[in-house]
């Protein structure tokens, strides 16, 4: 049987590695780049979307208390409140446009007795950790237009921590927010945008970059059909030489000329045979 090497441990081994890389890439890896690719994709769409469309009462997008998703995050909202400047927090070791910065967390109660989290935007630091004075945020009842964002995840769970005479904490999460501060937060934060009241700097917006994720799903398909395509070749590489070996082995056929110059050569030796026995 040809393939009976098949059956060898290293060859066992190297089948079933290539079989499950090539899974992976086919199944997993490159699935995977392809979600990033349409969720980065709906983003910009979300984004470009919010340009254009004109703010909308909050009660209208997110009714409820809903938690912002894909479909209504970035867009923009209104509503009417004020500030709670007693519980504002401020966001740990932040970036923006590529410098250090801290954001500025204020709840907000709404007309209806509910809370959200305001984002009133960014403030560098001053001398590495600590936070500069920067302006409170108005004390009379107003409107605001803010974005929608989805709460940020710390994945080790950090409660607030106390630093500088201020409340801080590591990701812009509402209920982390609403726990440390003692006020009841609904999912999600309003990042305010440009010439709201209680406006620091507003937080621009992410670029509008495709991204690699739709090369890279790619790739991946090709990485798992080189790895079948290599297997594929070494088999081949690994019968060749018994191909070669049998067609050495495998007696040549004469042409018509061939053989009519053998029968001669035969029977001028038996010829030759005969005259000698004769003598």
């Amino acid at each position: 049987m040809r393939l009976k090497f098949l059956l060898r441990p290293g060859w066992i081994g190297l089948i079933v590695l290539v079989v499950v890389f090539s899974s992976l890439c086919f199944t997993l890896l490159a699935p995977w780049q392809f979600r990033r690719n349409e969720e980065n994709q709906a983003q910009n769409d979300a984004i470009t979307q919010s340009f254009h469309a004109p703010p909308r009462p909050l009660a209208e997008v997110l009714p409820g208390g809903k938690a912002p998703d894909q479909r209504t995050e970035w867009s923009r909202v209104t509503f009417r409140g004020h500030y709670l400047p007693q519980a504002e927090v401020l966001g740990w070791q932040r970036t923006v446009q590529g410098e250090p910065a801290f954001e500025v967390l204020t709840p907000f109660r709404l007309d209806d007795g509910t809370s959200l989290l305001v984002d009133r935007g960014y403030v560098r630091p001053v001398n590495g950790t600590h936070a500069p004075a920067y302006d409170p945020p108005p004390p009379r009842e107003g409107t605001l237009t803010a974005r929608i964002r989805a709460d940020e995840q710390d994945s080790k769970h950090r409660p607030l921590f106390e630093h500088d005479g201020h409340r801080w904490a590591y990701a812009v999460n509402s209920q982390t927010v609403g726990q440390g501060s003692g006020v009841a937060l609904r999912p999600g934060y309003f990042a305010l945008v440009e010439g709201q009241p209680g406006v620091l700097g507003a937080l621009p917006l992410p670029q509008l970059d495709s991204g690699p994720f739709f090369s890279y799903a790619l790739q991946w398909i090709a990485f798992g059909i080189m790895a079948i395509a290599g297997v594929g070749y070494l088999v081949y590489a690994e019968l060749r030489p018994e191909e070669q070996a049998g067609a050495v082995r495998k007696p040549r056929r004469m042409s018509v000329a061939e053989a009519v110059a053998e029968d001669e050569r035969r029977e001028r030796e038996e010829l030759e045979r005969r005259a000698a026995e004769r003598e």
